[in-house]
């Protein structure tokens, strides 16, 4: 599943590419065919993430709501104009010069050299790119649950468990039942909103964080990993991790959101520098501490990763680094 650093990345193309234009929105699939109708046409007027979900706002307050959930992902095609705040790998785009290979199976970027030309950029949990060939615009591909086009790119919506059309109530309320976004607005308040609503939880940590009333954004990948950071047994109620080592999981939280959104990648060893850093963008393994490194030797402290279902989710953690009572220090 997408976890937040991708709907942030997605929502800037939107913003950079869709907002100020009046696409044309269709249903290729049908599904979308009575919303698609509503907001053809329409001047799109800003585009939100908050957490895992996003906002597109049309003329007369119509907002459209996706949440892409397991399965879904947008394809963007055309003369696209990437965000300047984002990293592009292996193109002199790049914002860190560095040219090579990324991990093909995670999350790349945009790659085209120069002027704009028309490529296919896919972003989910996963973006890639393709050349787009043949007549303008490309046919839609599978089931397109809604393409928005205007005269330079075209954006295709695959799987998504939610796509609607809201009053600016509706969208309110989606938004009351969400958890603060730092990505958005990190400020003390904020910061404050996560820990009050944590420590309300007498269910463990290493749930509450992939709580999205709780905190938004959070998935399995960076669940796993900033409990790692924080030395923090995911198996502790939540109530009882102290106010200030919440407040280290928020600011950790900040920090990673950040990384995730500029370079695109779930990076969460931090400091990686040259090689280490092309072979971390290359390699999964190598950008991580714990996830997905189950039976394995803890680059910390050598003690084997655990695997084990926890919340009909798999949780990556490490016996040795992350001690019970790291949480009831003070």
């Amino acid at each position: 599943m997408p976890e937040g650093h991708s709907v942030h990345r997605i929502t800037r193309q939107f913003a950079r590419n869709f907002v100020g234009t009046r696409p044309e929105v269709t249903s290729p699939q049908g599904r979308f065919a009575g919303g698609a109708a509503v907001l053809t046409g329409r001047e799109m007027t800003d585009a939100r993430a908050v957490g895992k979900q996003m906002f597109l706002e049309f003329d007369d307050e119509l907002w459209l709501r996706v949440h892409l959930g397991i399965y879904g992902a947008w394809d963007f095609a055309g003369e696209i104009e990437l965000d300047p705040s984002i990293v592009v790998h292996g193109s002199r785009m790049g914002q860190t010069g560095m040219a090579g290979p990324v991990d093909q199976e995670a999350e790349d970027s945009l790659t085209s050299i120069g002027a704009p030309r028309r490529s296919r950029l896919r972003m989910a949990e996963s973006e890639k790119t393709t050349e787009v060939e043949g007549a303008w615009p490309p046919e839609p591909v599978g089931q397109v649950r809604v393409r928005l086009l205007n005269e330079r790119v075209v954006a295709d919506l695959r799987g998504p468990t939610a796509c609607e059309v809201l009053t600016p109530e509706e969208v309110e309320a989606v938004l009351d039942r969400l958890g603060p976004d730092p990505a958005n607005e990190n400020t003390p308040e904020e910061r404050e909103r996560f820990v009050t609503r944590a420590k309300k939880k007498s269910t463990p940590i290493g749930l509450v964080l992939m709580d999205q009333s709780v905190i938004a954004g959070i998935g399995n990948v960076y669940r796993a990993e900033m409990l790692f950071r924080a030395e923090l047994d995911p198996h502790i109620p939540a109530k009882q991790v102290p106010e200030a080592v919440l407040r280290e999981l928020w600011d950790d939280w900040v920090h990673l959101l950040d990384v995730g959104i500029t370079v695109g990648q779930m990076m969460t060893i931090d400091d990686l520098e040259g090689e280490a850093y092309a072979k971390a963008l290359e390699e999964r393994d190598e950008r991580h501490w714990v996830y997905k490194l189950e039976g394995t030797p803890c680059k910390r402290c050598g003690a084997n990763i655990v695997l084990e279902e926890f919340g009909n989710r798999k949780l990556y953690w490490c016996p040795g680094c992350q001690d019970f009572s790291r949480a009831l220090k003070s």
